[in-house]
């Protein structure tokens, strides 16, 4: 027990729990997006039993990992198409693949949505869903999400306590803070399109990733997964052009009504 509580366990700890708060976010805008497609009355328990359900799975995740680690990185399928497409699936790489294809199905999807007529009309109800089907994906959503990045924190350690307690402070700050940031996508809906767009990046970055882990040639071009820094970067520009645009659209309003009161 005392060989637990080294500084470099305490270390590691505060390291992970970073990581997985950093890579956490684009989860909790899935979650919103995705409670809102319940009733009102029942979207915040949605959102917390969607959780609570993903740490206990994350956990078990961790479990399988750290004993089949070698499994998941070795290629159960191959394609070689000479010059045109060559590569190499492994489970994670395919997980990873799917998970990106879906986020960004599901962005393109929600932003046609917000564009069309009748989400104008109906002030963005969409696609309606069940309780069980809604906590059910926001569990598989947020088992694709915590695949990387508990393969990532297995590469830091491989201290199975230190890696649960990561695991279950990361899953314990989303469910505190998944209800506030619903409720500021609710009174603020003009930052729900900057929501979506960021899921549409997270999912191209998940697309990448996955085609480097597969070592996928196209055209006999290697992909190349995006830097996390170039992700980070993407984000801060779309988070400074959603400000400024925000600035300016207030700015005409203003200069308009000065137009029509004189």
């Amino acid at each position: 027990m005392a060989d637990l509580f080294t500084l470099q366990n305490l270390f590691d700890l505060g390291v992970l729990i970073f990581l997985q708060a950093v890579l956490g976010f684009d989860n909790l805008l899935y979650i919103s997006l995705e409670s809102k497609k319940v009733e009102a009355s029942q979207q915040s328990f949605v959102r917390k039993t969607g959780i609570g359900l993903a740490i206990v799975l994350r956990l078990v995740l961790l479990v399988v990992l750290l004993k089949l680690f070698g499994v998941f990185q070795k290629p159960f399928f191959e394609v070689h198409w000479t010059g045109v497409l060559e590569g190499g699936f492994t489970v994670e790489s395919v997980i990873v693949l799917v998970g990106g294809a879906f986020i960004m199905w599901t962005a393109f999807k929600e932003i046609t949505h917000m564009l069309s007529v009748d989400d104008l009309e109906g002030g963005g109800g969409g696609e309606r869903r069940s309780v069980r089907t809604a906590v059910l994906w926001i569990v598989i959503m947020n088992l694709v999400f915590s695949f990387d990045s508990i393969l990532s924190a297995i590469a830091i350690t491989r201290v199975v306590p230190v890696l649960a307690v990561a695991v279950i402070s990361s899953g314990l700050l989303m469910m505190l803070l998944a209800d506030h940031v619903a409720e500021f996508l609710k009174k603020n809906r003009m930052y729900e399109v900057l929501g979506l767009f960021i899921l549409l990046i997270v999912g191209v970055m998940l697309l990448s990733e996955g085609g480097h882990q597969s070592h996928l040639h196209f055209f006999g071009h290697p992909v190349e997964p995006m830097a996390k820094t170039t992700f980070y970067f993407s984000i801060f520009i779309l988070v400074v052009v959603d400000v400024a645009q925000g600035r300016y659209q207030k700015k005409l309003a203003l200069l308009r009504q000065g137009e029509q009161a004189g």
